[in-house]
């Protein structure tokens, strides 16, 4: 039987490229299959993958929860940058955490010995992880839990068509035809592309044991992430 030495979930702080500082939550084991950097949806925290950043460990995967500077809290556990953003009087819109997720991305390479890492993102930030993770060489694999037309200024559908690398997507029942139009631009040769069956739910809530459908998303979440180790 595998056993895995998962270490207590630690505190770690990085500066974003205007330097602002991140605050995120680290999620280790020892000797990693994979390194995965886990990107909240609007109004949230790193709180919401408290459990899938757990759940994840036990699948041999380390990972690192950040908070972007567009959220607010959940799970009890409140968005950190957004607080020093504010006070700041930085903009705390959708389009400006995406430095934040660049910069987590540099920082959690590095951790992982300059290793490609895989990045998740959940509603407005699986947008932004498609975006970032087309041309950055750092990015080993992209999963987009709700990923949309979110920004006026940009037509994701043309930006993101092309992809050369694996990218994992879903979305709940009623989203999934907008998704599928999203991604067509994306071969089937990198997307897999999950369809739940049950009602299922926006962002990577997906993956909370509460959610409609949660355990054919982990279903498919692992055999995804398990083809690409």
């Amino acid at each position: 039987m595998l056993v895995l030495s998962i270490s207590a979930q630690e505190k770690t702080e990085f500066t974003s490229l205007d330097r602002l500082l991140i605050t995120a939550d680290l999620y280790e084991v020892e000797n990693p299959k994979l390194t995965i950097l886990l990107c909240h949806q609007a109004g949230y925290s790193r709180g919401e993958y408290i459990k899938t950043a757990l759940q994840l460990n036990t699948l041999g995967y380390s990972c690192m929860a950040i908070d972007q500077r567009s959220g607010k809290g959940v799970n009890d556990i409140v968005n950190q940058t957004n607080a020093r953003a504010k006070e700041k009087g930085l903009d705390t819109r959708y389009l400006d955490a995406h430095q934040d997720i660049e910069s987590a991305i540099d920082y959690l390479y590095v951790r992982n010995e300059n290793q490609p890492i895989v990045i998740v993102g959940s509603s407005y930030s699986a947008t932004l992880v498609l975006l970032e993770g087309k041309e950055n060489e750092k990015v080993k694999s992209v999963a987009a839990f709700s990923p949309g037309e979110y920004f006026d200024m940009i037509n994701v559908n043309g930006t993101i068509t092309g992809y050369k690398k694996p990218v994992y997507v879903t979305a709940s029942n009623s989203e999934t035809p907008n998704l599928t139009e999203l991604v067509n631009g994306i071969s089937s040769e990198y997307l897999t592309h999950y369809r739940p069956s049950e009602k299922g739910i926006h962002g990577s809530r997906a993956l909370w044991k509460t959610t409609d459908g949660a355990d054919g998303y982990w279903i498919s979440f692992k055999e995804f992430l398990k083809a690409i180790e």
